[in-house]
């Protein structure tokens, strides 16, 4: 026993000196009262943040315009090019600065002010242009122009420098709207890669949140890409979208001046319906030529549905999207007995992942033809076998045909 005792005492070399009484009751004293506190603060540290559930108030969603564009959160739009992304955005900002009325008609509550930045048009002869074409006030209206550095001025990069905003944002006495064009500007890094997106957007994420702003980045759809799900079109990585609490796209119609916005996804509204606009050519003072949107009336359907029904989608009528989109139409026809009403083949096409447009186009070719079954009745496709003898084909002018 005395041997285990003299090794006890003697590790590695080191002799231990017998424990002061002192120091023995402050170990003892620290041991009854568990891990030290402090522990956890040390510099260095890391601490995971919890807070009960009880704790936490509930809180509305706010909204810049409701249901479309919220408060505090970031929203991306997104289209081919051509649609007037931008020209839409600012149209939205001079309902935020001057009152008036949304593109679904339901009115702007307050006014506010709106920070924009955008490294594809220049302020003077195209985006304040088109705000003054808006009806926007300019009083409102601020443009981030660069960064002052060491007497110099240096381009604003929304992918180093949005920190920098906020204390723009409380000089200003808040902002209710930040727009910025084009959003993968902010993103340091590669905007293919998801972590590279989530890291740089959080910046703006963060910013929406601390100021109550809406945040609007634009962006493009990817090449090719007609016919997906309209927020897979987004250009870059998916988290874009994921990142966005609402994500708006827009399309143009074919040789037609008529556009289309429509929400492609939302976690805190509805996530269907759309706006339909156009853009128009206006003078403004001093003979300037610009543009401005013109709202619609609002349309029912999802985005891809939308969509479907204005864009041209190629990739239905090559390949095997076309020969699977004429069996479908063949296929559900004869199962209905060679008939079926226009609007309830439209539902199935649509359910079936195609465009009602690309269909269309397929009918003449497929011997399928558009009858009226009854004096003001509904139109419905026919094959061949199944046509009527009264009436067939008639006005071209229904949108259901």
């Amino acid at each position: 026993m005395m041997a285990d005792k003299t090794m006890s005492d003697q590790l590695a070399g080191f002799t231990l000196g017998k424990e002061e009484d002192t120091a023995r009751a402050a170990r003892l004293e620290l041991e009854q009262a568990g891990p030290p506190a402090g522990r956890a603060m040390q510099r260095g540290a890391r601490v995971v943040k919890i807070r009960c559930g009880a704790d936490i108030r509930p809180l509305p969603i706010t909204w810049l315009w409701p249901g479309w564009v919220p408060a505090g959160k970031l929203t991306i739009l997104a289209g081919a090019a051509g649609t007037g992304k931008t020209t839409l955005a600012l149209a939205l900002a001079a309902v935020i600065t001057a009152g008036g009325r949304w593109p679904d008609g339901s009115a702007c509550e307050g006014r506010g002010n709106v920070l924009i930045w955008s490294s594809e048009d220049v302020a003077d002869d195209t985006l304040v242009p088109r705000l003054i074409a808006a009806g926007a006030d300019l009083g409102r209206c601020h443009f981030i122009e660069g960064i002052a550095q060491d007497g110099e001025s240096v381009p604003f990069d929304p992918s180093q420098d949005i920190p920098d905003l906020h204390r723009v944002a409380e000089g200003m006495g808040g902002i209710s709207l930040l727009l910025i064009d084009p959003i993968v500007s902010a993103v340091a890094g590669d905007m293919h890669r998801a972590n590279d997106v989530r890291r740089s957007l959080q910046a703006v994420v963060d910013f929406a949140d601390a100021h109550g702003c809406a945040v609007i980045g634009i962006t493009h759809f990817a090449k090719g890409g007609a016919g997906k799900a309209p927020q897979d079109r987004v250009i870059g990585s998916q988290a874009f979208g994921a990142l966005a609490r609402m994500v708006l796209v827009t399309a143009k119609e074919e040789g037609s001046n008529r556009r289309v916005m429509a929400r492609a996804k939302s976690n805190i509204a509805p996530d269907d319906g759309g706006i339909a606009y156009s853009l128009q050519l206006v003078a403004i003072a001093g003979g300037i030529e610009t543009t401005r949107a013109e709202w619609d009336g609002v349309i029912e359907g999802t985005a891809r549905e939308i969509l479907g029904d204005v864009e041209h989608d190629d990739s239905e009528e090559d390949g095997g999207a076309r020969d699977d989109l004429e069996r479908m139409l063949i296929d559900t026809l004869t199962d209905a007995g060679g008939r079926m009403t226009a609007k309830q083949l439209q539902g199935e096409v649509r359910d079936a992942g195609h465009s009602w447009d690309a269909a269309k186009r397929l009918k003449k070719s497929l011997g399928i033809e558009a009858v009226k079954l009854s004096m003001g009745g509904a139109w419905a496709w026919c094959l061949p076998s199944a046509i009527p003898r009264r009436e067939h084909e008639g006005s071209e002018g229904s949108a259901e045909k």
